[in-house]
């Protein structure tokens, strides 16, 4: 029995460091373009900021595209979990659709000059990235309940 808790441990315990990880990689996120939010308005010495914004925006929808909804998915295969992966299936649309929104304004202000060119249309933009992250959130806060703290809950 003990062997049976650390082989679970060893298998799912990977996927919550993975998530945590991911999280904090959400944290940090929100805190930059919230600080950015607030400027109002911007200057060319803003640039180095937007361009931080865009870089972790790219790598946390990438890391949930290419790490964590996989994990989420192979978790619920194991446990037999068909609900889970249904969800996963309805959710993942949604999610993508932010995606999408995401390396749009990732492409708008990626570079110097794309952000000198543009710095008047910022605040909207992060206006409009703000509600269609805070909607991707929640569906993804969504998946980690269902695909993953239902399994956790089933191990212990």
């Amino acid at each position: 029995m003990l062997e049976g808790c650390k082989t679970a441990q060893e298998r799912w315990g990977g996927v919550h460091i993975i998530i945590d990880r991911w999280l904090e990689q959400r944290r940090q996120l929100i805190e930059n373009w919230m600080y950015l939010r607030e400027r109002g308005e911007f200057t060319p010495t803003d640039t180095p900021k937007i361009q931080a914004v865009c870089e972790m925006l790219v790598d946390y929808v990438s890391a949930g595209h290419f790490t964590v909804y996989e994990q989420l998915a192979l978790e619920a295969k194991e446990f037999h979990d068909d609900g889970a992966l249904v969800l996963l299936r309805e959710l993942l649309p949604q999610i993508d659709s932010s995606t999408e929104v995401a390396i749009e304004f990732n492409d708008k202000y990626d570079t110097k000059e794309h952000c000198n060119a543009q710095l008047e249309a910022l605040p909207f933009s992060l206006q409009a990235l703000t509600l269609v992250m805070a909607e991707r959130f929640q569906f993804e806060d969504q998946l980690i309940k269902e695909l993953h703290e239902a399994h956790s809950e089933k191990d212990a």
